[in-house]
């Protein structure tokens, strides 16, 4: 997105990083992405915001090619280069992949280390460093490819899911679990549908407090709902060390919560569970967070 971005390339190399000098690597399998179809992204994404995206690289590729400009901002903090169409397709594709395979039986969950992140994506509009919604996508892929009849999405980023709820409000098939920041980015208002647990807390709140929280309202529903297949927002802003937020959390709280996850996907989805990279920029509490959200996920 530019130099000196937060959301930058560096942040998939310090997972890399991470899970070699681990030695976590070695026990994990790795797949590449294949693009997303059109046909797919428009189970949560309206056609004319997609041609937009994809109209506007088409446009900075003629620019550059007359001596324009290599970027152009959708919003004050998001900015689209001449790759980023593919990058797009790429991350939802990442998500789609990944639920095809943990139903299929071939794995029993995945973890989609993707940029761009997606969870500020609304249906038709690109915000918060996303453009498209990666979990919003997978979640309704699944209801809708595979028949499923219950979903839960968990989103335990520093921000709240704006886009994801934008998407998924009101469709009962989905539950979407969240905490969040607050007050904090995105200023908007929030649903009040029935199928969404928002827990909003303030700045400062250690993982404790969380975990308190995760204990006494999500479980209960995430029981109540009895989710098929479950999938995960995974930002890892919430971490004391990341500037972009002002929560508490440490590595051990991330396993605590994929612990918790993980407990309800056995009991009423198999065990599939599909998690995506949202925020995190950090970089060594971003490589260590996914380091302890990936060893429950693998039973290592």
């Amino acid at each position: 997105m530019g130099a000196g971005h937060p959301e930058c390339p560096e942040r998939l190399d310090a997972i890399e990083d991470r899970l070699l000098i681990s030695g976590l690597d070695v026990a994990l399998e790795r797949r590449e992405a294949t693009a997303a179809s059109l046909a797919d992204l428009e189970l949560a994404h309206g056609r004319m915001h997609l041609a937009a995206l994809r109209g506007l690289c088409e446009s900075l590729k003629e620019d550059i090619s007359a001596g324009g400009p290599t970027h152009a901002h959708v919003d004050p903090d998001t900015a689209i280069n001449t790759h980023s169409w593919d990058a797009i397709l790429m991350a939802a594709g990442a998500a789609i992949d990944a639920t095809d395979a943990v139903m299929a039986g071939e794995m029993a969950n995945a973890f989609c280390a993707v940029r761009p992140p997606g969870h500020h994506a609304t249906r038709n509009q690109a915000m918060g460093f996303c453009f498209v919604n990666n979990v919003a996508v997978a979640a309704k892929y699944a209801l809708e490819r595979h028949g499923l009849q219950r979903v839960a999405i968990i989103d335990f980023d520093v921000h709240h899911g704006n886009g994801t709820e934008d998407i998924v409000a009101g469709d009962e098939r989905i539950l979407m679990c969240s905490f969040y920041q607050h007050p904090f980015y995105p200023v908007c208002e929030h649903s009040t549908a029935s199928n969404l647990v928002n827990l909003p807390v303030p700045a400062y709140t250690k993982g404790m407090d969380i975990r308190e929280l995760v204990d006494m309202m999500w479980l209960p529903r995430l029981e109540a709902h009895r989710p098929q297949m479950i999938f995960i927002s995974a930002g890892f802003d919430a971490h004391r060390e990341d500037d972009m937020g002002q929560l508490g959390l440490v590595e051990s709280d991330y396993a605590w919560m994929t612990s918790r996850i993980k407990e309800v996907a056995e009991r009423h989805a198999k065990g599939r569970i599909v998690s995506c990279l949202e925020g995190g920029y950090a970089l060594s509490a971003l490589g260590r967070s996914v380091e302890a959200h990936l060893r429950v996920l693998a039973d290592v």
